[in-house]
């Protein structure tokens, strides 16, 4: 059998533990597809309906795994439409491995169909960005590839022209720089702990603050109980960033919901009255938020340097793994006496909760945003990841949708790109079978991808598309129960529970289209003038 440049390339993947892999590839007897399809049993080829799910699903992959998310596409349009995905990781700091095919060698230059200059047309996505031109270099970029995006959180993208055949060993014009033995999985290093004397400093900076709060964003994952215990000592509320919503549960008494204009009103006060801030694993720009920046002391805590950024008061940097470098930090806190700012966030919190609770109404006629919200949070499982499109449904599940238990959350956060509840819900799915993976979306951002419902039918994944529907036009359902899922159409609120129930308890895929009120936006965090 032909061997072609795809058979080393999917190899090269499978050496590296890589399991799954999204996008829609060309169908040419010498392309990457054929080359799936030959080890399938070791690899996965998630084939979808538009790149740009591909991408994203991608980016969703290591958000959700924290392994590197893997994504293909053809040459021309295919390729380009990747892009969205790609910003999307590179923007969210996730290890991401873009592949995609060019014409034949010879045809490169001679403008034939489709041909772009892909590696000029990904050069600012993607760090590591190269073009194979002999086979034999497949291994070895497949390897820095894949390093360079798990070390950095970045993006990698690696092109290559389809029908090219390796050449019998031995017998090229080239010389390879190392022969490329097959390879393991090789992950980075915790970073440790900071220097006992940045520790103590750091401890001095705090225990000096009479008001601090906490700042956390997804670098904080996994410390959800060294933040807590922190927390606890320094008299602290916890605000996190949105796409931080999982990692301290929202009915905890410590935690102040999400930041900025998305978030809690308690949360813009507890930020802008500080005198003293712990920024635990975000880049968050809060120095607008922030009453006085020159008056405001300021810790930084983050795995490396390229996480730490200007967007707030910053007066010590610490750089570590965050549980243990929080382990070590809390025996030289001195516990706070005095919790009045804390009390009054935790005053401020329940005050918050009673104005939220009033734009939960059942009563409007169409359904209140708020109220399709609750509902779904009421009724999902305490293990739910919920996978939320940008736009005011991040605003609507930031603020009544709650984390707590085994709850995740998954969001398109520094790009925002809209239509990302249904890929990131594919891919989560994926990612946890056993889970129950919920799209939370609007009809707005569900017409940009709505073919990929006929992916999670194809792939036979219980994903659940909640869809607040906004066009009181054509019906969703209808189009669901034509991809091969339960569709449902919610027109009031009587029908909303039985249909948000079938809908979770069904063994396959479902969607609800779910009318509510297309003039109602989210209120901002805070009164004027407040």
């Amino acid at each position: 059998m032909r061997e072609f440049a795809s058979e080393p390339l999917v190899r090269r993947l499978i050496d590296w533990g890589i399991d799954t892999v999204f996008g829609r590839p060309g169908d040419g007897p010498e392309g990457v597809a054929r080359a799936f399809e030959r080890h399938r049993d070791a690899i996965r080829l998630v084939t979808v309906e538009h790149e740009e799910a591909a991408g994203l699903m991608a980016s969703a992959w290591a958000k959700a795994t924290g392994r590197i998310g893997v994504c293909l596409a053809t040459s021309g349009p295919g390729a380009v439409h990747l892009l969205s995905g790609l910003y999307d990781a590179k923007h969210d700091h996730q290890p991401v491995l873009a592949i995609t095919e060019s014409p034949r060698t010879r045809l490169l230059g001679t403008g034939f169909d489709q041909e772009l200059c892909l590696d000029k047309v990904f050069a600012d996505v993607a760090d590591y960005n190269v073009r194979v031109h002999v086979p034999v270099q497949i291994p070895a970029m497949v390897d820095i590839g894949i390093g360079n995006a798990m070390a950095r959180g970045s993006v990698s993208h690696i092109t290559l022209p389809w029908g090219l055949e390796p050449a019998p060993d031995g017998s090229g014009p080239w010389m390879a720089p190392a022969s490329a033995p097959p390879t393991a999985p090789v992950f980075v290093a915790d970073p440790g702990v900071p220097p006992a004397g940045d520790l103590e400093r750091a401890a001095a900076l705090l225990n000096r603050g009479g008001r601090v709060a906490m700042l956390v964003g997804v670098g904080g994952g996994g410390s959800t109980n060294e933040l807590l215990a922190v927390a606890e000592v320094l008299g602290s509320p916890i605000v996190k960033s949105l796409p931080a919503k999982a990692v301290v549960p929202d009915d905890h008494p410590l935690c102040t919901g999400c930041a900025g204009a998305l978030g809690s009103g308690p949360s813009q006060l507890a930020l802008r009255d500080a005198d003293t801030v712990l920024v635990v694993g975000s880049n968050y720009p809060y120095r607008e938020t922030a009453g006085d920046p020159e008056g405001v002391s300021a810790v930084h805590l983050a795995t490396d340097l390229d996480r730490i950024t200007s967007h707030g008061p910053n007066d010590l940097t610490l750089v570590g793994d965050v549980a243990e470098t929080l382990q070590a930090l809390l025996p030289l806190l001195r516990r706070k006496q005095d919790h009045a700012f804390l009390e009054q966030a935790r005053d401020g919190m329940a005050a918050w909760r009673r104005r939220i609770e009033l734009l939960e109404d059942p009563a409007g006629d169409p359904l209140r945003p708020g109220f399709l919200v609750r509902a779904i949070d009421r009724l999902a499982s305490d293990d739910a990841v919920l996978c939320c499109d940008s736009g005011p449904m991040a605003s609507w599940s930031a603020r009544h949708f709650d984390v707590r238990g085994g709850r995740g959350y998954l969001i398109s956060a520094n790009l925002a790109a809209m239509p990302s509840g249904l890929p990131y819900a594919i891919a989560a799915q994926l990612a946890s079978p056993g889970r129950q993976c919920l799209a939370l979306i609007t009809s707005e951002g569900f017409g940009r991808l709505m073919a990929e419902l006929r992916t999670a039918t194809g792939q036979r994944l219980p994903v659940k598309v909640l869809l607040a529907d906004t066009t009181m036009a054509a019906s969703f359902a209808v189009w669901a129960d034509a991809s091969g899922a339960l569709g449902l159409r919610v027109e009031s609120a009587r029908q909303l529970d039985e249909a948000l129930g079938l809908a979770l308890g069904h063994d396959g895929p479902a969607l609800v289209d779910v009318l509510v009120d297309p003039s109602e936006q989210p209120p901002p965090a805070l009164p004027a003038g407040a």
